[in-house]
């Protein structure tokens, strides 16, 4: 399975009227348990190129206060997670890269280089803690991400994304973006010959927002 057949899960789910109805009282579509090859760029709509680059420099930046994320306004959808001060939980930079969640990057890249077979290189996105973090003075952020494991194999180097919760149009593309990223790092940094391999992409719940289904 891959992009073109998730599009025409969603596409049948609407057809059929398959909906789930949001805590706002809006209509969604969910996929439960997706699992397919990340072979675009996009799910839905077009790729902002501009903002994921602000998004990947702000990841790079460690910062957890999106006010950082760009000069202007911040993106709404950050500002919805974010407490009245900015600030978030889910800087994914500083979720693989800082001390404080233990050098994740580091180390599932040490692993790749002792043992090339192996199945533990792994970086963990979330955390029990959430439960308190999640809405810790006023914040809305429950990680997103659960973690991301990367498999030598073959001469390439692939990933495996595991998600608890994706939208299709603007969380995937931007979370792609990143994951693109993250991978291309860890073959330069291996400098071994290994090439960018496959993104496989495992989501608990994939859905599209009532907003967007002209989309679909």
């Amino acid at each position: 399975m891959n992009v073109i057949d998730i599009r025409s899960m969603f596409r049948a789910a609407l057809v059929n009227k398959e909906f789930t109805i949001d805590k706002t009282g809006a209509k969604t579509i969910e996929i439960l348990g997706a699992s397919f090859l990340a072979d675009q760029n996009t799910i839905f709509g077009t790729v902002n190129n501009v903002y994921v680059q602000e998004e990947l420099e702000w990841y790079d930046s460690m910062s957890t206060n999106i006010n950082d994320i760009r000069d202007g306004e911040p993106p709404a959808a950050w500002q919805y997670s974010a407490n009245k001060h900015g600030e978030i939980n889910s800087n994914y930079g500083l979720l693989i890269n800082s001390r404080q969640y233990h050098n994740q990057y580091s180390n599932a890249l040490q692993e790749l280089k002792r043992n090339p077979d192996t199945r533990r290189a792994s970086m963990v996105y979330q955390r029990p803690s959430i439960w308190v973090d999640y809405n810790a003075n006023g914040k809305n952020d429950f990680i997103c991400t659960n973690a991301v494991t990367y498999y030598k194999r073959d001469g390439k180097l692939n990933a495996v994304v595991q998600m608890r919760s994706n939208d299709a149009v603007f969380g995937y593309k931007n979370d792609y973006a990143w994951q693109c990223d993250v991978l291309h790092s860890l073959v330069q940094d291996l400098d071994d010959g290994t090439e960018f391999g496959d993104i496989y992409w495992q989501v608990q719940n994939m859905h599209v927002y009532e907003r967007h289904f002209h989309l679909i």
